[in-house]
Formats: structure tokens, C-alpha cells, sequence
């Protein structure tokens, strides 16, 4: 089920419904009526609290007897920290079937399809038989219901929801068919955004692989036929050279190492590492301005075959320059790169592992890691001919390019879904 299929068999199976109804669903499937009915959730759940057990008399691997134990570390993305504890009691016992919600701390993560004793930082939601899981599920993780649930955990430093506020949470629910319809829908969708997520996901680790092979040489493009000349040529391109950056760039250089003064009406965007992201600078409303003043003191001649990388704090960030108008600070460098080399390809090389790890090895500094521009002239860039590099870059911008388009698809699935989560539910 694409994002289009999900968007034509929602005009299918699916109907708009007058607002003015009381408890009536903008969007509905068209075998159901009648109106939702409201409820506290303390009218159908109940709700536990995890166990706090100390690192100390916690494992980090399993043992004979021991349950996974699912605290905050497991929410953490890309988190391998994995705890183990022995003898919980059963209260404190959650299967894949069970709900969890975290009640303090990143309060109102839902969690399910998790088999291990949970922590204080939990609540267990058990649910009686007139509520449908999956139903509850996306309730809980709907905008409106988090929206509710931080204002009740309140503004402190570390947020914190009681029992008593769990309870207060009312849910509008339709009769038991009608919320396995839509569990089973919504369903369908989050199955969508995860296949998605897995392929772009795979695609970016076989981009990975493919650039180290084709960067170090161990994978070579050949000549097309009709660039050959003559039965003996065309087996191979010529051997590659190794340059420095600084040889095969006009010029290298860092922004200004003072604050310029800012000016909220001015023309000109103040960009600095941060600013840089996946080839692009990123400006909007919160980034600083300068006027034509600030800019004819400070700026820089960046030239249309410039590329950005951050120095300073965060290293690597980097984009293309495209004419944007703007003042480089110093957590940032510019890198001209002459016309005798495909622009693109020294872009890809410049973040490529063994230059990644080049430029880790030569920070400076202790708190701030810092990258010197000598560094960065020093660079070593494995250069192909040039028509080698073209098809270098070519080829791997086409698997960006398939990235990107898979990442659309996500990003208007997930829109569609939260549009389904405020029509769906009252």
C-alpha cells in the first residue's frame, strides 16, 4: 500500500460526516453510524508502575533467570544498551500484546510488542474487553491525546504524569467492530511508513559500502563504447593520482572570527556549521541577519564552486553553496574547487570515510574539536580521470536521489496519518 493506494481506498471505504453531529468523526468508513460514546479511562483501565532497580544489581547480559529490563535507554534511538534483571514480580511483567507509557521524564512515549519488567518510568494499561488495543494504541499517540497528556505532566524540569491525570484522559470510542476497523487501517499505514523507513534505511548503508569500494579504487566504472578509439583501448581507465585538496582548490578559508552586529530587517543570513546540512544551508526565521553594511565588511568571495564544511564544534556538516546571500562565520570554511575537477565528486570524496576519519585525527582541541584549515589542505582526494569521476557522482547521486524520494513518500504518509489520527477520532 503506497501513499497514493492509501489515499484512493481512503475515497473508497471511507465517508465524510457533518462536524455539527455530537461525537461523530469527520472521516468515517461508510458501514458504521451512530455516535461515539465518551469515557474516562479510568472507566476501563487500570494502570501500574514500574521497578527501580540500581545499576549496580543490574546485568548487561542475560542470565539464567532473567528478564530484559525496559527502561528510558531503550526509547534512545540507536541505543545498544541492553539491562537485565532477575526474580521481578509479576506485576512488573509486560508481554507484546501489553501497552506501556512513560510517565515521567519523556512522558507519553507509548511503547508495545516489548517482553521483558519494565521501570518506575512506566505505566502498564491494562484495558477491559469494550476497548480494542490497537485502538487505544493510536488514541494514545495521537496529537490531541499528547498534547494532553504533557499539559497535565506539567512544565517542570522533568515532567511527571500521576495516576490521577492518567485517569482523567477521556477517550470517545465507537462500538468494538468500528475500532478494529480503524486499529486495522492505521495499522496499515504505520506498516507503510516502516517498510519505507527499512528501504531507505538500506538503501543509505549500501551507499556507505559502495562509496568506500569506489573511493579507495577497489570498484572501477570502465569506459562506454563510444568513448573508446581503436580495438586495443577502452578496458579501463587511466590509474588514479593522489592530490591534496589545497592542489585542486582556488582557495580555502574560514568566516569571520568576530560577531558581526545583527539587524532582524537585514539582506543577509549569518550561517554558521550548524547551518549546514545533507548539501544544503539551512536558513529560517530564527537564523541571525546583518545588513548591507555588515555584509560589505565581513563577507566572503565564495564563487558558484564552493563547498561548506563545518570546523568548529561539530565537524563535517557540509553543502553547496548556490549563491545564497550570506556572512560565513568561523564555525565554518569555504572550499573553491577549480574547474579541472567534477564538483560533485570532491564533494562525496570530502565525506568519505578515510577522509572522515583523516579529519578526526587531526582535531584539535579539548572541549571544542576544532578542524584547521591546514588540515584541510593537506587532505588526501584519490582522483580519477575526469571522466571517471562523473560517473562516480552520477552514480552515486542517483542513490541519493532514491533516498530522497523514498523519504518524501514517508514524510506524506506520516501526514496523511495524523490528518487520519484528527479525522478518525472525535
Amino acid at each position: 500500500m503506497n501513499t497514493e493506494s492509501t489515499h484512493t481506498s481512503n475515497k473508497t471505504s471511507l465517508r465524510g460526516t457533518k462536524q455539527s453531529l455530537p461525537l461523530v468523526p469527520k472521516l468515517r468508513f461508510k458501514e458504521f453510524g451512530g455516535v461515539y460514546s465518551e469515557r474516562n479511562l479510568k472507566e476501563f483501565t487500570k494502570i501500574n508502575q514500574g521497578l527501580q532497580i540500581p545499576i549496580s544489581e543490574r546485568y548487561s547480559e542475560q542470565v539464567e533467570g532473567s528478564y530484559f529490563y525496559i527502561t528510558n535507554e531503550f526509547l534512545r534511538k540507536g541505543s545498544k544498551k541492553s539491562y537485565f534483571i532477575r526474580n521481578p514480580t509479576d506485576s512488573v511483567i509486560c508481554f507484546e500484546d501489553d501497552i506501556l507509557m512513560t510517565r515521567t521524564g519523556n512522558t507519553g512515549q507509548v511503547v508495545t510488542g516489548v517482553h521483558g519488567a519494565f521501570h518506575n518510568n512506566f505505566f502498564k494499561i491494562k484495558f477491559d474487553d469494550t476497548c480494542e488495543k490497537w485502538y487505544l494504541y493510536f488514541f494514545l499517540t495521537s496529537y490531541v491525546t499528547q498534547h494532553k497528556i504533557l499539559t497535565l505532566a506539567g512544565i517542570s524540569t522533568i515532567p511527571d504524569l500521576n495516576h490521577g491525570d492518567f485517569y482523567k484522559l477521556k477517550i470517545t470510542m465507537p462500538k468494538f467492530p468500528e475500532q478494529q476497523k480503524i486499529a486495522s487501517f492505521l495499522t496499515a499505514v504505520d506498516t507503510k511508513i516502516q517498510q519505507l523507513t527499512k528501504k531507505a534505511a538500506l538503501l543509505a548503508q549500501y551507499k556507505k559500502g559502495v562509496m568506500q569500494q569506489l573511493f579507495s579504487g577497489e570498484l572501477r566504472f570502465k569506459p562506454a563504447l563510444s568513448e573508446v578509439e581503436g580495438d586495443e583501448k577502452g578496458n579501463a581507465y587511466p590509474d588514479w593520482e593522489e592530490k591534496r585538496l589545497g592542489e585542486i582548490s582556488l582557495r580555502i578559508g574560514d568566516g569571520i572570527h568576530s560577531t558581526p552586529k545583527y539587524d532582524e530587517d537585514g539582506n543577509y543570513h549569518f550561517v554558521n556549521g550548524n547551518n549546514l546540512t545533507k548539501g544544503k544551508i539551512e536558513l529560517n526565521d530564527r537564523t541571525k541577519r546583518v545588513n548591507d553594511k555588515e555584509y560589505l565588511k565581513h563577507h566572503r568571495e565564495l564563487g558558484t564552486r564552493t563547498i561548506l564544511l563545518s570546523i568548529n564544534g561539530t565537524i563535517g556538516n557540509i553543502a553547496f553553496y548556490n549563491n545564497e546571500r550570506i556572512v560565513l562565520g568561523k564555525s565554518a570554511c569555504y572550499i573553491n574547487i577549480n574547474d579541472s575537477v567534477d564538483l560533485i565528486y570532491i564533494y562525496l570524496v570530502i565525506q568519505s570515510r578515510s577522509i572522515i576519519n583523516y579529519f578526526v585525527s587531526e582535531l584539535t582541541g579539548s572541549t571544542i574539536k576544532n578542524l584547521s584549515l591546514k588540515t584541510i589542505r593537506n587532505a588526501p582526494i584519490n582522483l580519477p580521470c575526469f571522466e571517471e569521476q562523473q560517473k562516480i557522482a552520477t552514480y552515486l547521486t542517483s542513490i541519493d536521489t532514491k533516498i530522497e524520494t523514498i523519504n518524501n513518500q514517508i514524510t506524506q504518509t506520516q501526514t496523511f496519518k495524523k490528518g487520519l489520527l484528527q479525522q478518525m477520532f472525535v
